[in-house]
């Protein structure tokens, strides 16, 4: 008896596992949409955003009712509820990054609406790819339970940081030149920030994946700090 409700537990885990990783498949297609609407001044892939929305929207609260029944009905301890909080907030996390891939074609759609032959006056699409990729790591490393790979997504996170401070420097700088280009250029700004939070929710996919995993809060630590501990964790099993 105990081993069948073991292997039903399970089970219920690799279920949650699959959901997440269904609403991070989502995410990453409303922000491939909505940086190709924004380029390409289609605003059927901008709406087409907003309507998938709705679904990760749908994805994230089947989630979360999900884990609360799990939790009413197997009353899991220690890491087994470890296991299940960290589940309910990477849902929560992938639905936030949903809603920045939003705001960003809701700002396209306005812009051009507003002006005909518009395209940003500095190139996000790259800052995109580096976000979307730390996605596709962390998502990744969850896949697989795989913390050490985790780490490099926090690494990553500097990058992207770095990259976005770029671009707002470049930005003021076309204020300060053209005070006619500023209303432009905090629209602009603005899409730039949202895809700089899209990888901050990356990247606490990987902090809860390492919580999950090996119960560590990594967020007061350097990412050497962190593979450290993990590398000792390995080796000490």
């Amino acid at each position: 008896m105990a081993e069948h409700t073991i292997k039903q537990f399970d089970l219920e885990l690799d279920d949650l596992k699959s959901r997440v990783l269904l609403m991070g498949g989502i995410v990453e297609q409303q922000m491939r949409q909505a940086m190709q609407g924004l380029y390409e001044a289609d605003q059927n892939l901008l709406i087409g955003v907003e309507q998938g929305d709705s679904r990760l929207d749908e994805a994230e609260i089947q989630l979360d009712t999900v884990c609360n029944q799990i939790i009413a009905k197997r009353q899991p301890t220690a890491i087994d509820l470890r296991i299940i909080i960290g589940v309910q907030k990477t849902g929560l996390e992938l639905e936030k990054a949903g809603n920045k891939a939003v705001k960003i074609a809701r700002t396209a759609r306005a812009l051009h609406d507003k002006h005909t032959l518009f395209t940003p006056s500095v190139e996000l699409r790259h800052l995109a790819e580096d976000a979307l990729d730390m996605l596709r790591k962390s998502l990744d490393a969850f896949a697989r339970s795989d913390t050490l790979a985790a780490t490099e997504v926090l690494q990553a996170d500097d990058l992207v940081d770095a990259e976005y401070r770029s671009i707002t420097r470049q930005l003021i700088t076309f204020m300060m030149e053209d005070p006619r280009t500023i209303s432009l250029s905090l629209e602009i700004m603005n899409m730039a920030k949202a895809i700089e939070r899209v990888a901050d929710h990356a990247r606490a996919v990987a902090e809860n994946l390492i919580y999950i995993t090996a119960g560590m809060n990594v967020r007061h630590f350097s990412v050497e700090e962190v593979r450290s501990h993990l590398l000792s964790q390995e080796s000490s099993h």
